[in-house]
């Protein structure tokens, strides 16, 4: 028997398979398995952002319901085991590795995996031999080809959809939409806050073709801030006047009534019933790390995944309003084929400075290509390759009512939690 870090190590390997689009693989492990993703109800949640949040949220609420909740999500930020969680808890690295086992045993070396191929089929077997009451599951890239699309969930939720990863799903918003709408299935309801016409039309026709119920955001169930950051929820049926969530950002409120919409549909086909008591306590508890989460208090340090063009108009709404009056620092480390120019277009003009860095991850860009293409829009900006130097002359640069911002990456933002404590094992 391998050990856990062997087991690992292994599974990265796989990387060098790449990225591939297609569910035969995956199918086919699982069916060499016995098909453990058939005995789960699940909820699949797709988007290009605030798929993460929303599931969280989900599991929250649910979990407040007194029932199991399976949670799987990608990418992790610091540990691998972040990636399966039941009720909140990530999976114990001796019961993922005898999980790990019984996969690898029924590989086929004629058909390498990749690894992603492999990591949903061991979600799926955690989680049914778990016995989960309910498995959410987040979409890896797109939704059409992605290996979670292998279950026939009870509901599905598309968050939103934005230009990112463009060089597989397609470089016309049209086309990224048809790839995420490809998690609609035969009659399972579907909920999503899409808002642009075009987009709309394509979930529309294939909502229609799939005879698969549509609630839009906007248009079945409704979202109000309230003034003191509660929120009022209108929904398919319910109404709540105020409710509070415990993830910072306008974008949160969106994403929770997404979960509630969620949420009424199955109680609308009789999967369980809401009590608003525990939808109230699963919303202010829900915890998600790198979502505009403070860090650090003095200096005030916030630490926000956002990596795309969409999600940096998130952080900026949500730091103009969040945090008023504060002079900003942006510490910025960002993947080369991301939209960097949009990210720093969005980002940029709210700061007072900018320090670019370089996370030690393959994809990295160069920060001295963040600094050519930032001088249109910020003055004072710094070169810093070392992240921990460059949060280090951030925090010489605050003063004591500044505060600091890091972003542009999911891979970035765990790096920066390792080096702020956050145990790697």
């Amino acid at each position: 028997m391998s050990s856990y870090q062997e087991s690992v190590d292994y599974l990265y390997g796989l990387q060098k398979y790449g990225i591939k689009f297609g569910l035969n693989c995956t199918a086919n492990i699982l069916n060499r398995l016995g098909n453990p993703e058939q005995n789960l109800r699940c909820i699949h949640v797709g988007g290009t952002n605030g798929k993460g949040s929303t599931s969280a949220m989900l599991s929250s609420v649910l979990k407040e319901h007194g029932l199991r909740v399976g949670l799987y999500t990608s990418p992790h930020l610091v540990r691998f085991t972040e990636r399966f969680r039941i009720d909140d808890e990530e999976v114990a690295q001796e019961r993922i590795l005898d999980v790990f086992e019984k996969v690898r045993k029924v590989l086929d070396d004629q058909e390498p995996p990749t690894f992603f191929e492999v990591v949903t089929a061991m979600a799926f077997q955690y989680f049914a031999e778990e016995k989960v009451d309910w498995a959410i599951v987040e979409v890896g890239m797109g939704g059409r080809l992605d290996s979670t699309n292998v279950i026939t969930p009870r509901v599905s939720i598309i968050t939103n959809v934005a230009f990112d990863h463009q060089e597989y799903l397609g470089t016309t918003l049209a086309a990224i939409a048809r790839e995420k709408a490809g998690i609609i299935k035969e009659g399972v309801p579907v909920v999503t806050g899409v808002q642009q016409p075009i987009v709309q039309g394509v979930l529309k026709a294939t909502a229609y073709k799939r005879r698969a119920p549509l609630h839009f955001l906007g248009r079945d169930f409704r979202m109000r801030r309230n003034g003191d950051g509660s929120f009022q929820y209108q929904g398919l049926k319910r109404h709540w006047s105020s409710l509070k969530v415990n993830l910072a950002g306008m974008h949160q409120l969106g994403n929770a009534a997404l979960c509630l919409a969620a949420l009424e549909v199955l109680e609308k086909q009789g999967d369980f019933s809401l009590a608003t008591d525990a939808v109230a306590r699963g919303l202010t508890q829900v915890r998600w790390p790198a979502r505009l989460e403070v860090i650090q208090e003095e200096p005030l340090i916030v630490l926000d995944g956002a990596h795309n063009a969409h999600g940096a108009e998130s952080l900026r709404e949500s730091l103009k309003k969040c945090f008023p009056n504060r002079r900003l620092h942006l510490v910025l480390g960002v993947m080369a084929d991301k939209d960097i120019r949009g990210i720093l277009r969005r980002l940029l003009p709210l700061a007072e400075t900018a320090i670019f860095t370089q996370p030690r991850y393959t994809r990295a860009a160069n920060p001295e290509e963040l600094r050519r293409l930032a001088r249109p829009y910020i003055q004072k900006h710094y070169v810093i390759p070392d992240v921990a130097s460059a949060i280090q002359e951030a925090k010489r640069l605050a003063g004591p009512d500044d505060m600091i911002c890091i972003a542009g990456s999911l891979y970035f933002a765990g790096e920066v939690k390792e080096l702020f404590g956050e145990p790697t094992l």
